[in-house]
């Protein structure tokens, strides 16, 4: 991480933070200009690589900062739950007060998982896998032996983590994203697959 950024007030930290994950969230990395980061942020070109050098530095920093973030806030997931839709609520939770100071932060970490520029991928590799870690420690808590005879959790759990990727992207594209509106309708939409499966026929 880096030290003298830190040294800047949180205001500031937050608005270069924040203008980093919405560029590199809309437009991968590849994409993404230190133009528009410098203008979204309101500061000059010269301070953005006083503290960070090049696009990569600030690509690796923001990477870092995000996924120990979220790994602080996936701390709070029950670690006695093991029912699969309230564990995806609290994973919800932890992406939601994420959201709330960092709205670009969730947008930024799935991007980055399909990102394909080799310097951006090696860049993240290691708190990628840190991040990737803490997830799976989280699903390997659930028993998916509660849902009924010959529903694939697995494939249920991987239904959810779709859905609430796409609707994370499709209200950050049309403009009307608010990190707690999305989390109920992220909810609305466990609550519906909780009563499909719970409906599901016993074998």
């Amino acid at each position: 991480m880096n030290d003298k950024f830190f040294d800047l007030k949180k205001e500031k930290q937050d608005r270069m933070i924040n203008a980093a994950l919405h560029v590199f969230a809309m437009q991968g990395y590849l994409h993404a200009s230190t133009d528009q980061i410098v203008k979204e942020a309101g500061i000059s070109k010269g301070l953005l690589f006083h503290y960070f050098e090049t696009k990569l530095g600030v690509y690796t920093f923001v990477y870092e900062y995000s996924a120990r973030y979220m790994i602080l806030e996936l701390g709070s997931v029950s670690t006695v739950e093991h029912d699969l839709f309230e564990v995806l609520r609290q994973i919800e939770q932890a992406h939601t007060r994420a959201m709330r100071e960092y709205p670009y932060m969730q947008q930024f970490l799935n991007r980055a998982m399909t990102e394909n520029v080799s310097e951006a991928l090696l860049a993240a590799e290691g708190m990628r896998t840190q991040l990737e870690q803490t997830y799976e420690r989280i699903y390997q808590r659930v028993d998916f032996n509660r849902l009924p005879t010959g529903v694939d959790g697995k494939k249920v759990l991987n239904m959810m983590k779709l859905t609430a990727e796409g609707l994370m992207s499709e209200r950050i594209y049309d403009a009307s994203f608010q990190p707690d509106q999305l989390y109920q309708e992220i909810c609305s939409y466990i609550e519906l697959m909780k009563k499909i499966v719970g409906d599901a026929p016993k074998q």
